[in-house]
Formats: C-alpha cells, sequence, structure tokens
C-alpha cells in the first residue's frame, strides 16, 4: 500500500473515533502498518480531532524512529509497535477510553459473552491483562504496555477476539486495516454497555451457551461463513 492512501485511511480513521462518540478532546488514536515497507502511520499526540489533518498523520519505523511528519507522534506509539512487531496479522490498532468498555477496565472485569451480539464479533469474554509492575511503570511505560498485551495475546488466535482491556486504563482493538480496528472498538463499546446492562438486570447471568457462540461466530467468520453478500454479487 503507497504511504499516502495509508496516511489518509489512517486520517479517516481517526475522524471515525469522534464521529461514533469512542473518544472525546485527545483521548484515542489510530494507527496502520505499512508492512511490506516497516513503517507505521499514526495520529500525532495531542491533537484534537476537529483540528486533524491527513498530512498531520505521522510515519515511523518500527523501532520508533521518526521518518516522516511535522507534529510529534501519539505517545502510545510504542504500545502500537510492540503488538505490530510481535503479531503480522495485524494491520490497524486502534486505541480508546471508550466508556463503557473502560468500565470494565477500571472495574478489573473481562467482557462475558452474554449474547448473540458479542458473538458475531467476539470469539468470547474479552480478555484482561495483568497489572504493569511499578518497575515497568516507571521505565518505558508505553512499551511495557504493548509488552503485556502481548503476554496476554500469545500463543491464542488474536484475529478471533480483536480486542484487549488493560486495567484502570482502556482499550485496545486490532484489525486487518485502521478502519477494521475503528469497527471492532465500536462493537466491543457497544457489546460493553449491553454487559453492564444485562448483569444490573441480572447479576448473575450466565455467559451465552456455547452452540449460540460458535453458531455465531462462524456464521460470520471463516470458511463456512455465510453471513452478508459475497463479493462479485453486485454488493459491496
Amino acid at each position: 500500500m503507497k504511504l499516502k492512501e495509508l496516511r489518509e485511511k489512517v486520517w479517516r480513521a481517526n475522524l471515525k473515533l469522534f464521529e461514533y462518540r469512542l473518544a472525546v478532546l485527545t483521548w484515542g488514536n489510530v494507527s496502520g502498518l505499512a508492512r511490506e515497507e516497516g513503517l507505521v502511520v499514526i495520529k500525532p499526540s495531542g491533537v484534537p480531532y476537529s483540528e486533524l489533518k491527513a498530512e498531520d498523520m505521522v510515519i515511523v519505523d518500527l523501532e520508533g524512529q521518526m521518518v516522516e511528519g511535522h507534529l510529534q507522534p501519539s505517545s502510545d506509539t510504542p504500545t502500537h509497535l510492540e503488538i505490530y512487531r510481535s503479531f503480522p496479522e495485524i494491520g490497524g490498532l486502534c486505541h480508546t477510553h471508550s466508556p463503557y468498555a473502560t468500565m470494565f477496565a477500571q472495574a478489573e472485569l473481562e467482557i462475558p459473552c452474554l449474547g448473540t451480539t458479542h458473538a458475531d464479533y467476539f470469539f468470547g469474554p474479552i480478555p484482561l491483562t495483568r497489572h504493569l509492575t511499578p518497575e515497568e511503570i516507571a521505565e518505558n511505560y508505553e512499551r511495557n504496555t504493548g509488552k503485556v498485551i502481548v503476554e496476554k495475546l500469545k500463543g491464542k488466535e488474536i484475529m478471533a477476539c480483536p480486542a484487549i482491556l488493560l486495567p484502570g486504563h482502556g482499550v485496545f482493538t486490532w484489525g486487518e486495516t485502521p478502519l477494521k480496528a475503528v469497527e471492532n472498538a465500536l462493537a466491543l463499546e457497544e457489546v460493553a454497555r449491553m454487559a453492564l446492562g444485562t448483569l444490573l438486570l441480572s447479576p448473575g447471568k450466565e455467559p451465552l451457551a456455547r452452540e449460540l457462540l460458535l453458531k455465531h461466530y462462524y456464521r460470520r467468520h471463516g470458511p463456512r461463513a455465510y453471513y452478508g453478500q459475497k463479493k462479485g454479487d453486485g454488493h459491496e
């Protein structure tokens, strides 16, 4: 993918955070990876969404060295890079403090799969990382945040549940593209809102039956998926 095209896509994906009310002020960021070039495009640090322009997006290499840009990259860049270096499947990352999902993160609770809406997007509960140690917070905090995410996800099918919670902090989601990462963040926020309401109404609610989880997840994902329109049938 040409970097100019990726820069445009990352810019538009960041604007979606504001449009979808997943971020207020400057509370969030989206990045995209050009893996063949080994370059990452990411939102600049602390710039309000209303002021963002495509040319403001910053390009860094996978070691964090600035390649192109007139602004400083997001302070969360080392977290993004740690995840990109560890998982070749990921082409876009999104970090938010969206309210309902962050409530679960602050309560240090996984988001359980209580219904088929959740199962359509996420295979099972949304995991929660461990706490960073005081030493990990004091030095290389952002990179260590990425390391605890990687630690939690190692050995798992990360594209089956493309989201994770950070205790006391917020949310990371990912996808094949920056826009898909944002879509997953939006889906996560909605299922978190549903889960909170469900648990308030029925505190002892059991997770969705495994049969329904399997049915709803695999009708949208994998080689036997049948949800939506097939490519070439006249629909996008």
